[in-house]
């Protein structure tokens, strides 16, 4: 597996505004912004085809990132990205600066795994419904995780896993269930019956009672 760098350039923009940043995208630049921590909000300018090489890995976006600027290194995190309505372009990228001793506040994704094994598809013939595809964490940035796994294989047909019933690495809790309890306990994923699954049982039930009601008369038709 190829090494991810998880670095990007940068210069501090000094001229802004909408016609300095139209200017600047087509030159190939992105209009950043960086802010956060007990400095001052600092205009950049990223290059697009760095950006967009980054953003090709899907860790990118619950990483923490190191900026360089001016020769000064910045921790930060992705916390947004605006692009062009119909073209494949970055217009905007907000980043926020990290402390490595105050929590952060952070989307990771959810990797599903096991679900060709879960007795409830392979057995019972039920489908897969992700419910969440990735979930709102506290912690530490030297804790935080690129992803958070779920395992569904030993999920039964009807069965579902909650937030609280994910195996979180150490110092990471979920910020729903941190906040407002487990009144804030969503399902993640499950396994329903599909429409097929659903028509075959009925049918079968419906056999097996008119086998019965058969069954139950026959003896009356002897007499």
């Amino acid at each position: 597996m190829a090494v991810i760098n998880y670095e990007l350039n940068a210069t501090v923009r000094q001229d802004i505004g909408k016609g300095a940043s139209r200017r600047l995208r087509r030159i190939d630049g992105v209009p950043a912004i960086m802010y956060g921590g007990d400095a001052t909000p600092t205009n950049l300018t990223i290059m697009h085809n760095d950006i967009l090489k980054l953003l090709r890995h899907e860790s990118a976006y619950s990483h923490i990132l190191t900026v360089h600027v001016d020769g000064k290194k910045q921790q930060v995190l992705l916390k947004a990205l605006q692009r062009h309505p119909f073209k494949p372009r970055i217009v905007h990228i907000d980043f926020l600066r990290v402390n490595a001793n105050e929590k952060i506040h952070v989307h990771v994704p959810l990797h599903f795994m096991g679900e060709e094994q879960a007795p409830g598809v392979k057995a019972e013939g039920g489908v897969v419904s992700h419910l969440l595809i990735d979930v709102e964490i506290s912690c530490f940035p030297g804790d935080l995780p690129e992803f958070i796994e779920v395992d569904i294989a030993n999920l039964a047909l009807g069965e579902s896993i909650n937030l609280s019933q994910l195996k979180l690495p150490k110092g990471v809790e979920i910020l729903a269930l941190a906040h407002h309890g487990l009144e804030h306990d969503a399902p993640v994923v499950s396994i329903s019956a599909t429409r097929a699954t659903t028509a075959a049982d009925a049918a079968e039930e419906t056999a097996e009672a008119e086998a019965t009601a058969e069954a139950k008369e026959a003896p009356k038709a002897k007499e």
